[in-house]
């Protein structure tokens, strides 16, 4: 009962804001769309429960699942600010760095749409750090807020690319992969410093 006490507005509405701001599931609508023209299938509904079940375990049992690995959060960001960068490129550039083999899955709706568009190292890192601001209740309706919306959109994309035209939608493509790559960039650089700070502080660098 307690739990519920601790409810309040405006630290539902922040945390949901900064969560949708870092998840930006409407900037993923031309990846999503491109990789629907591969002929790769996208389920919404799986895709937003698998989204949800991430998000729930990382909140309660992230920390201690990356120790137990020996991964800290930052070199998490690391490689997640990787892939979203090849990610980006692809989208800028209009070149194909994720070959489909024979043998590679049709369903991507794990990879890349739940990680790491969705949830990945982004919105996982940014899930554990508001932990410190916003009390537990708050920040799970918030996510399951971004989840329903991330369903959504997953549903409603091609009635999106309906609506805006083949046009609109290679303009958003360049547009998000720019906003894309500079947020690999920032993720890149942020937790990079991070870990050689870390280094120099542990007297191993």
């Amino acid at each position: 009962m307690s739990f519920f006490m601790h409810f309040s507005f405006q630290q539902f509405v922040s945390a949901f804001f900064v969560l949708f701001a870092i998840i930006d599931i409407p900037g993923s609508i031309p990846i999503i769309l491109s990789l629907r023209k591969r002929g790769k299938k996208i389920y919404p509904l799986k895709a937003a429960l698998l989204s949800l079940i991430i998000f729930v375990i990382f909140f309660y049992v992230g920390d201690a699942f990356l120790t137990l690995f020996g991964v800290d959060i930052s070199s998490f960001a690391v490689a997640g600010s990787l892939i979203i960068f090849v990610m980006a490129l692809e989208m800028i550039l209009d070149i194909k760095i994720f070959k489909d083999t024979e043998d590679a899955p049709k369903d991507s709706t794990f990879f890349p749409v739940v990680f790491p568009l969705i949830a990945g190292a982004g919105a996982l890192t940014t899930l554990l750090s508001i932990r410190a601001q916003f009390a537990s209740i708050n920040i799970l309706l918030a996510v399951l807020c971004n989840i329903f919306i991330i369903y959504f959109v997953l549903r409603l994309t091609k009635k999106i690319e309906h609506i805006l035209g083949a046009g609109s939608i290679y303009m958003l493509q360049k547009f998000f992969g720019i906003i894309l790559l500079a947020i690999s960039v920032k993720l890149f650089t942020t937790n990079l410093t991070r870990i050689i700070e870390e280094f120099i502080l542990s007297g191993r660098l």
